[in-house]
C-alpha cells in the first residue's frame, strides 16, 4: 500500500504535537510494508527546529510554496491507494483539491485537533484547513477524539464515514529509562503553552508549587509567556527533544498530564503526552475528562486531580505506591496504546471503507449484448 500525507509537520517537534505522533504512525505502517511520501511546508519555525529528517519506508518532501510541488503531489497521488490531509495542514484545501481530482486514491482527513476544530466552528470562526463544503467529500473521516466529537463531524461537518484514531506512543522511543539529575523533580510537566491550558497548569502545577516550598518543579516547553506566574521552586527547560522526553519523564516522582480546554469540555480526547509518559513507567497525575477511564483506570493506572489540594495529596503519597501505579500504566500502554496497535487500527480503516466502495459501486456486466 502506498499512503500520501499532507500534514502540518513530521520533522519538527517544536511547538506542536503532531510531528512525534506521526513519527510513531509512519514507523508502524512501515513495519506493514506502507511505503509513505510526507508532504510538509517548510516553515522557518520548524526548519529552525528541526529534529527529523528520515523517513522510514517512504519519503518526506518539503517545499516552499504549493505551486512548487502541485505536479509532484498529482504524480505521486496517481498510484496512491489513500491520500491524507490533516488539521492545521497549510495547503489542506489546495491537497484537499489535489485528491478529490486524482481517480485512485481514497481520500481521508484525519483531525488531529478535534475538539479545537469543533470549538472554532462553533464560535463562528473560519477555520483554513476545513472547506466551504465541510467535510462531505472525503471518503474517510479520523478524529483525535471520540465520543460526541464523532456525532459532530459527521452532522456539523457532514462526515460520511467518521471513526476515531486515539494518539499513541512508540514505544521504541518512550521507555523507561535511568533518571537524569538535570530533570529530577518531585512534580514535572511537559508541554507547548496553551491558553486555554493555562488555568490548569496553574492549579495543578503552580498553586501546588506556592504550597509546597521545600519541593522541586520541573517544566518544561514552549512559547510561555513573560508574565506566567513563576515560582522560585519552579524549574523550566525551554524546549526537550523527544530523545530526551523518557529521562525527563522517568526523573521525576509523578508528571503531570493537563488537557487543553476544549478536549477537556468534549472528553475521550487523550494527549499524546499522557501515552508518553505512560510507556515510560512514569506516575501520572491528570486532570479530569470524560473517557479517561477508558484509557487507564484511575486510582491503580493514573492518578486524578480535580485540583491543588488533590496534587500536594498525590505528592505526599507513598514511593514505592507511586512506583506501582506507574508500572501498571506502563503495563496498558505497551497491551493498547502503541503507534503499531494504531498502525493496525489504520490499515483496517482504509481496507474496511475499500471494501465499501467496491459493495456500493454499480454493477457492469461484462457479458455479450445478445
Amino acid at each position: 500500500m502506498k499512503l500520501v500525507i499532507f500534514g502540518l509537520t513530521i520533522s519538527s517537534s517544536w511547538g506542536n504535537g503532531h510531528a512525534t505522533l506521526w513519527r510513531g504512525l509512519c514507523k508502524g505502517l512501515a513495519r506493514l510494508g506502507v511505503r509513505i511520501v510526507f508532504f510538509e511546508h517548510d516553515q522557518p519555525w520548524y526548519a529552525n527546529s528541526r529534529d527529523w529528517i528520515s523517513m522510514p519506508g517512504g519519503e518526506l518532501v518539503l517545499y516552499d510554496t504549493w505551486r512548487s510541488i502541485a505536479c509532484r503531489a498529482e504524480a505521486e497521488l496517481l498510484d496512491a491507494d489513500a491520500a491524507i490531509v490533516t488539521s492545521y495542514c497549510p495547503d489542506a484545501i489546495c491537497a484537499q483539491q489535489a485528491a478529490f481530482a486524482a481517480a485512485r486514491p481514497i481520500c481521508v482527513f484525519y483531525d488531529l485537533d478535534t475538539p479545537v476544530t469543533l470549538t472554532r466552528l462553533h464560535n463562528g470562526e473560519r477555520v483554513p484547513y476545513i472547506g466551504d463544503d465541510g467535510l462531505e467529500r472525503f471518503d474517510l473521516v479520523l478524529s483525535y477524539a471520540g465520543g460526541a466529537a464523532l456525532d459532530q463531524l459527521r452532522s456539523v461537518l457532514r462526515a460520511p464515514r467518521a471513526r476515531t484514531l486515539y494518539g499513541h506512543v512508540d514505544p521504541d522511543v518512550h521507555r523507561p529509562v535511568r533518571p537524569q539529575p538535570q530533570y529530577a523533580a518531585d512534580l514535572s510537566w511537559l508541554g507547548t503553552y496553551a491558553r486555554d491550558r493555562r488555568t490548569g497548569v496553574e492549579q495543578l502545577f503552580v498553586k501546588p508549587a506556592r504550597r509546597e516550598r521545600a519541593r522541586k518543579f520541573l517544566m518544561g516547553g514552549s512559547q510561555y509567556p513573560d508574565d506566567f506566574p513563576w515560582t522560585p521552586n519552579i524549574y523550566f527547560v525551554r524546549h526537550v527533544a523527544p530523545q530526551d522526553h523518557a529521562a525527563f519523564f522517568c526523573s521525576s516522582r509523578l508528571t503531570l498530564n493537563v488537557t487543553r480546554a476544549a478536549m477537556a469540555q468534549m472528553g475521550w480526547c487523550p494527549s499524546g503526552r499522557l501515552f508518553e509518559a505512560a510507556a515510560c513507567g512514569a506516575t501520572l497525575l491528570s486532570d479530569s475528562w470524560a473517557g479517561l477511564d477508558e484509557f487507564y483506570e484511575p486510582g491503580s493506572q493514573v492518578l486524578v486531580a480535580g485540583g491543588s489540594q488533590d496534587a500536594v495529596d498525590a505528592l505526599d503519597a507513598d514511593d514505592a505506591e507511586l512506583r506501582r501505579i506507574g508500572r501498571a500504566a506502563r503495563e496498558r500502554t505497551l497491551d493498547e496504546h502503541t503507534c503499531h496497535h494504531r498502525a493496525r487500527l489504520l490499515m483496517q480503516l482504509l481496507h474496511d471503507c475499500a471494501s465499501t466502495q467496491r459493495a456500493d459501486a454499480p454493477f457492469v456486466s461484462t457479458a455479450p449484448r445478445a
